[in-house]
């Protein structure tokens, strides 16, 4: 069973009209005169992040992932629960703690409570994460909003983390240490967009954080709201220090779109809508089914995978 297949299983379960149906990264739970979003994240070694990954690091990444899809939401994070498997190293566990404080503290906001496990001799490193926050309105974006002739829009560049995981394994070597550090740290330490997500989601048709890669998560737009979107690949923004790394051929622009951990804000919303903050507009929304990716002026083809997926 496939993760998609094991999804629209779970799909006849959740029932409940703040499950959204599973097709958001959060649910949306009414609660007085507020909205309550919920999300939860989990990370594993050897899936999530490499073995020999700073502890601290993996810490602040489990939190920033998931405040990220509270950002996609526009919600204000109001707290933390931790799930915690417990490794028989001492030092391990407590670079790891370490790291959580630095994320609490950097980002604002409580751990609240949660539950440890012993995961006992040999076992991957594993942890869960949920997130709750306010919704700053009524209105919480949806991926099932778009409809053709909406502009689709990203936050600052994409490919610097995926940049960074091919530095961290040594696949490639950065030309200088500014361009290494620079792309490392977008893998390692992703900062959530969550003023960017409150300003837009009033604004916005649809908008979800790229996690898993631009064009995967592009495609779940599209599935949500039963549109196309058609990407510009020339438009897709990169840095400069993925440019100096990777080129601005066409391999290094899919390899942008495809690499996934950016935690960029993917957004549509009406070409007419003045928007609050500086965006890229990266191509738009037609009618049909499913993703295209554009390169000069024509259709492209598209690679085998289009993002991150579980098996």
């Amino acid at each position: 069973m496939s993760e998609f297949d094991f999804i629209d299983e779970l799909k006849t379960l959740a029932t409940h009209p703040a499950a959204r149906g599973l097709m958001d990264d959060a649910a949306v739970l009414p609660f007085g005169r507020h909205k309550l979003v919920l999300t939860h994240d989990m990370m594993v070694e050897g899936v999530h992040f490499l073995p020999d990954a700073d502890p601290a690091d993996v810490a602040w990444k489990l939190v920033a992932v998931n405040l990220s899809d509270l950002a996609a939401k526009g919600a204000k994070p109001l707290g933390l629960l931790l799930g915690y498997g417990k490794s028989r190293d001492d030092d391990w566990d407590a670079k790891f703690i370490s790291g959580i404080k630095q994320a609490i503290t950097h980002f604002g906001v409580p751990l609240l409570g949660g539950d440890t496990v012993s995961m006992g001799d040999g076992c991957k490193h594993a942890f869960g994460l949920t997130a709750f926050g306010e919704a700053k309105g009524h209105i919480v974006p949806a991926r099932s909003a778009a409809v053709p002739g909406h502009a689709i829009y990203v936050t600052g560049n994409i490919g610097d983390a995926w940049a960074g995981l091919q530095i961290a394994i040594g696949a490639v070597k950065a030309p200088d240490f500014e361009t290494c550090a620079a792309l490392l740290k977008a893998h390692n330490r992703p900062v959530p967009l969550l003023e960017d997500g409150r300003a837009l989601s009033s604004l916005v048709s649809t908008m979800m954080d790229i996690s898993d890669g631009l064009l995967i998560d592009a495609s779940r737009i599209a599935a949500a709201s039963d549109v196309m979107l058609e990407i510009d690949l020339d438009k897709v923004p990169l840095s400069s220090a993925y440019r100096s790394a990777f080129g601005d051929d066409a391999e290094a622009r899919m390899n942008a779109a495809t690499g996934g951990d950016d935690y960029q804000l993917l957004l549509t919303a009406s070409p007419e809508t003045v928007l609050p903050i500086p965006l890229t507009r990266i191509g738009r929304c037609r009618t049909g089914a499913g993703v295209t990716v554009m390169r000069a002026g024509e259709p492209a083809n598209l690679p085998e995978s289009l993002g991150f997926v579980h098996a």
